[in-house]
């Protein structure tokens, strides 16, 4: 069993890099890496998108999210995205323990690699 950890930090609000994120996080996790993702910066808009089962990888992101890889999104940048009721609504933690933001210090400090996108 791999024994690495690995934090996968979405910022970039462009649905084909967050597409990218999910790909990583689904690879690294079957191949027994420990995998939190953590929705950061614009990337947190994408989760109004990403409530709508139609919308572009969609299906991707669910898959994601039910296998428990997504750890947090930012409180402050859902706030400001206007996504705070949707990732409520996902079942998504809003973390905000850096002055509304969520502590990478907090990943490292627990062994986390952290890759950001």
């Amino acid at each position: 069993m791999n024994e690495r950890k690995m934090a996968l930090v979405a910022f970039n609000g462009e649905m084909m890099c967050f597409a990218h994120v999910l790909l990583n996080a689904l690879d690294m996790a079957g191949k027994g890496f420990d995998v939190k993702v953590v929705i950061e910066g614009k990337a947190t808009g994408l989760l109004l998108k990403l409530t709508d089962e139609q919308a572009p990888f969609s299906a991707l992101f669910r898959k994601v999210l039910d296998a428990g890889l997504i750890d947090c999104a930012c409180r402050a940048c859902s706030a400001q995205t206007k996504a705070t009721e949707a990732a409520r609504v996902l079942g998504i933690e809003l973390a905000g323990d850096m002055e509304g933001h969520p502590s990478l210090s907090a990943y490292l400090f627990s062994g986390y690699e952290i890759i950001t996108f």
